[in-house]
């Protein structure tokens, strides 16, 4: 066992402990949906108050990821605690300025599945055709392509002005970015999103009329969905977390 983790006892886990083996099993579960990318795309958490936040070391699988090979980032993109072998530039801008002016956030999930891209080069945007769509019906912000997200200042100020107060956002020809004051609800909006794109791909390539719901119906639905479970997320979490400690507890090394 690492040296970063054996100062935990098995039984209980310090906070900073927890926040780890969350993000970590994050990653491992949407390497288990296929929805990576390579080494490309990232996930961070921080703990509710603090100024710095985790992260993956670039270069890695999503699948390879543990809670002791996390970085401690800065907001300002400085690698405060573990060892990467390249800079992660675009994460470090992205991740940091949302979390430096959204102080609720305490998760943010970057994705660039196949969906999700197709979804985001849509004139359209994504359209209100299932219960998926409804977690964000008018609950969607949208951000600019600008090419790859190099500069903190403009690119990151840019970003953060365009997702506003939302928990979503697509970013134009390039991906997908959840947020939520928890991992479990960060991950549950990526999923919902993936799930929300993936439907509007088939039906829109169906080659049939889609039938959208009146706006009354949209708006009733994303309010009943928002409200249905408090703790956004939790439920289908924990269930995902016994899928994996079932299959490869490694996540929490």
């Amino acid at each position: 066992m690492s040296a970063v983790l054996s100062q935990f006892s098995k039984k209980e886990l310090t906070a900073e402990q927890h926040m780890r083996t969350q993000l970590a099993a994050a990653y491992r579960i949407l390497a288990m949906f296929k929805m990576d990318d390579l080494t490309y795309t990232h996930l961070s958490a921080r703990l509710p108050g603090s100024d710095d936040y985790f992260i993956y070391p670039f270069g890695l699988l999503f699948e390879e990821v543990t809670a002791s090979r996390l970085l401690k980032v800065s907001f300002d993109g400085e690698v405060l605690e573990g060892e990467e072998s390249e800079y992660n530039q675009t994460g470090y801008v992205i991740h940091g300025n949302i979390y430096k002016n959204r102080p609720e956030v305490n998760a943010v999930f970057h994705m660039h599945t196949t969906a999700g891209v197709a979804v985001s080069a849509m004139d359209c945007g994504l359209l209100p055709l299932s219960q998926f769509s409804f977690h964000f019906y008018k609950q969607l912000a949208y951000h600019t392509y600008d090419s790859l997200a190099l500069d903190n200042q403009r690119q990151g100020a840019n970003l953060v002005q365009d997702l506003g107060q939302q928990k979503a956002m697509i970013l134009r020809n390039h991906g997908t970015l959840t947020c939520g004051a928890t991992v479990h609800e960060a991950f549950l909006y990526a999923y919902f999103l993936e799930q929300a794109c993936k439907v509007q791909c088939a039906a829109l390539g169906g080659g049939q009329k889609v039938v959208i719901p009146p706006e009354k119906v949209c708006e009733q639905a994303a309010k009943d969905v928002r409200d249905f479970e408090p703790d956004f997320g939790f439920r289908d979490w924990t269930a995902l977390l016994r899928k994996l400690e079932r299959t490869d507890m490694s996540y929490k090394d």
